[in-house]
């Protein structure tokens, strides 16, 4: 079922930059949603792994999409556990601190930028990854 989603939602998506993005945006919709961080980290991830793959994008580049939307979102939304936690321990709510998180909203800006310009861009086969094999987890 989450690779139905996963193809309807990447649908419109060309190449790595639209497959990451798809994959940021999943990420921050499921923490807005399910209220819970590693749930926005592990579900996306299900997610699109096999779909990373058939497009030959190296499956570091969708940790790093799920590191740089799944966990620094989670404390930019208030009844997230993140948000919840960090609000009651410094005493003041996710909207008044959030224009202070820079990481948080700066972050995944520049990882899109990165993957725009092609920098950085991890592919399966590249000659600095040599020996990794990698196989279908059930």
């Amino acid at each position: 079922m989450l690779e139905a989603i996963a193809s309807s939602i990447l649908k419109a998506a060309k190449g790595v930059f639209g497959t990451v993005l798809c994959t940021m945006l999943t990420c921050t919709f499921t923490n807005i949603i399910a209220g819970e961080q590693y749930l926005s980290i592990v579900i996306p991830g299900r997610m699109y792994s096999e779909e990373f793959r058939k497009r030959g994008i190296h499956p570091k580049m969708l940790s790093r999409a799920l590191e740089d939307s799944g966990t620094l979102s989670s404390p930019l939304v208030p009844w997230n556990t993140c948000g919840a936690y960090i609000a009651g321990t410094l005493g003041v709510s996710a909207f008044v601190y959030a224009p202070y998180a820079l990481l948080n909203i700066i972050n995944p800006l520049v990882s899109l930028a990165m993957i725009a310009l092609n920098y950085k861009v991890a592919r399966i086969g590249d000659d600095n990854e040599k020996g990794l094999k990698f196989e279908k987890v059930n």
